[in-house]
């Protein structure tokens, strides 16, 4: 399956004078506007694949796995990408196909970058095409004590569906395994643009302005 089959949202950022805004970087002194693009992440990504890897997980993939992810006609590899911004790659997510499933792997969010709605967009970003790449239910793992990471899951209507026990083996924590059926179903259109009128909710509050291409 080709990433260039599925129509990709573009993101842009319009930096207000006080804006809400969390993370490290410095605040804007101007009011400008920031183009901000959801992509397909291919080679010319590949350092800023293992750099953002590196900052939010400490290396959890390498660089081959990244080429690999990158060579696989069944990975879809999305990245949220600013030319402005110092930081190359903002946010990742992956989501393998399988059969009918789009299994996602990874969902990520540059530290400085994070509670702005990057992560709900990106999730929105991968359920969106693998919807329109026709699979028919999207699966997950999490950490159990990732709360965090589960409402936001939840709010995009996934369900727990069982638990692995020690999955993660740096500490030997259990695996929440989340559900998402029936994305084929008529009324998932309708809950596409739901879910896209409260990321557009969700971004404004950080100054950011969300619109599908």
């Amino acid at each position: 399956m080709s990433n260039a089959q599925c129509s990709l949202p573009i993101l842009n950022k319009q930096i207000l004078p006080s804006p809400v805004y969390r993370g490290n970087a410095p605040l804007p002194t101007s009011v400008n506007t920031l183009n901000l693009t959801l992509q397909s992440l291919t080679q010319k990504h590949l350092s800023a694949l293992v750099e953002l890897d590196q900052a939010c997980f400490g290396g959890l993939w390498t660089i081959d796995a990244y080429q690999r992810e990158i060579d696989s006609p069944n990975s879809t590899l999305l990245g949220l990408i600013s030319p402005l911004s110092h930081i190359g790659l903002l946010a990742m997510g992956c989501f393998w196909s399988i059969l009918e499933e789009a299994h996602i792997t990874i969902l990520a969010v540059h530290p400085q970058y994070q509670r702005q709605g990057l992560g709900q967009a990106l999730l929105f970003s991968l359920l969106k095409t693998a919807h329109e790449c026709g699979l028919e239910r999207a699966t997950l793992e999490v950490r159990a004590s990732n709360l965090g990471a589960t409402t936001l899951y939840q709010k995009f209507g996934f369900k727990t569906a069982g638990r692995r026990r020690g999955y993660y083996k740096d500490n030997g924590e259990d695996a929440l395994i989340l559900w998402l059926g029936d994305i084929q179903e008529p009324q998932f259109s309708q809950t596409l643009e739901t879910w896209q009128q409260i990321t557009d909710e969700r971004l404004k509050l950080s100054g950011w302005l969300f619109t599908c291409s």
